[in-house]
């Protein structure tokens, strides 16, 4: 359906692109700008803090009926930032565009929730939400190959990608359905209650910090260890390309159950952060490396979403958006504090420090005695 593929491309912007793609372009922001490791970990921190803030907004916006406004808030930041990262020419610059341009992801999750929710046929929409979700892969292997055709263009491809977040709110504003929730007599009361979430929140948070590793700083530890621009971007599009088959977790949650799909999702993105810290200079090694990383990330976001739906069938789209603020959380204090320890250690005690911290989140993984039936309408989940 045109919702499902337009939102999909929202997702692909705003979160493979204007999010994701400050590490990509981290080694030519070095070039250019004069980043440490240290600041750029901290300009990615601030852009986590940034999208949990958006997350917050969106998800206000939508409980009062204004998916469409919160839709729309994702697509201006999102190309706002991105017009001020392609216009910086200074680092206090670069880091308000890229505090911009990735809160964008944060209130287009809740909004894309609702338009899915309310344009899909109720049997299509659990397979609808996670072709969505899946975007993440789509926008890191444009945002890859946009960096291997111009790798020293960075100042035009931010300004492309501006141009295309506001082209896809519109297809997505255009492709879906607008009108207030339907009601559900059969949904159990509204109303989160957190203490069930205590375990997959510290799950979240371990992830985020660990996975912030090889997302800010991945592109960069690879050309510095002697990888051409162009490898870097190939790699990376490798990345998104197998983040793509993360968005089948939902289809092993089914099958193997909730602690299995976490733990082996887990262990693929600490095996990739490991591996790349051994290694980085290798295209063979890094190559596996980032593929068992996008896929293992994507899936442990694909996996929070299933666990929301389950300990919280009354309230999942509020459970899953408090799990992605958390996962977040992770992301910016684990930007901040890796960037620090590759300035003081270097950057292999940073990745190996990174892939610990995603083991230590394998550890809360749910207690599962069974396997999850599928989803209804009532147990939805929800994004990236």
């Amino acid at each position: 359906m045109p919702v499902v593929v337009s939102g999909l491309s929202v997702i692909a912007v705003t979160y493979g692109l204007t999010r994701y793609s400050f590490g990509l372009y981290l080694p030519q922001f070095r070039a250019d700008l004069g980043l440490t490791t240290g600041t750029a970990g901290g300009i990615a921190a601030g852009s986590s803090l940034a999208y949990c803030a958006a997350a917050v907004l969106g998800a206000h916006l939508v409980d009062r009926g204004r998916a469409r406004r919160a839709l729309w808030s994702a697509g201006v930041s999102a190309a706002v930032g991105a017009l001020v990262v392609a216009a910086a020419q200074a680092t206090p610059v670069l880091a308000i565009g890229a505090l911009v341009a990735g809160s964008g992801a944060g209130a287009a999750s809740p909004a894309l929730v609702a338009a899915v929710a309310r344009t899909v046929p109720p049997s299509a929409e659990p397979r609808s939400q996670t072709v969505v979700n899946s975007g993440t892969g789509a926008g890191v292997v444009a945002g890859g190959l946009v960096a291997l055709a111009w790798p020293a263009e960075w100042r035009w491809a931010w300004l492309g990608f501006a141009s295309g977040a506001l082209l896809v709110t519109w297809w997505a504003d255009r492709s879906a359905c607008w009108g207030p929730p339907p009601a559900d007599p059969d949904r159990p009361g509204s109303g989160l209650r957190p203490l069930r979430l205590v375990r997959p929140l510290t799950a979240g948070l371990l992830a985020g910090a660990g996975g912030a590793g090889v997302w800010t700083f991945g592109p960069d530890v690879t050309t510095r260890s002697g990888l051409s621009t162009q490898a870097a971007g190939l790699l990376w599009c490798l990345l998104g390309a197998a983040a793509l088959l993360g968005g089948l977790s939902g289809s092993v949650v089914r099958r193997a159950g909730l602690a299995a799909a976490w733990r082996v999702s887990a262990a693929m993105t600490a095996t990739g952060t490991v591996l790349l810290a051994w290694w980085p200079g290798s295209v063979v090694v890094a190559a596996g490396a980032l593929a068992l990383f996008g896929c293992g990330f994507v899936a442990l976001s694909g996996v929070l979403i299933a666990w929301a739906g389950r300990l919280a069938p009354e309230a999942p789209a509020q459970a899953t958006a408090l799990l992605f603020i958390t996962l977040t959380i992770g992301q910016a204090a684990g930007a901040a504090l890796l960037g620090a320890l590759a300035d003081a250690a270097g950057p292999p005690v940073a990745f190996v420090a990174a892939a610990g911290l995603v083991s230590a989140a394998a550890l809360a993984a749910p207690r599962d005695r069974r396997r999850t039936p599928p989803a209804g309408r009532s147990g939805r989940r929800r994004h990236r």
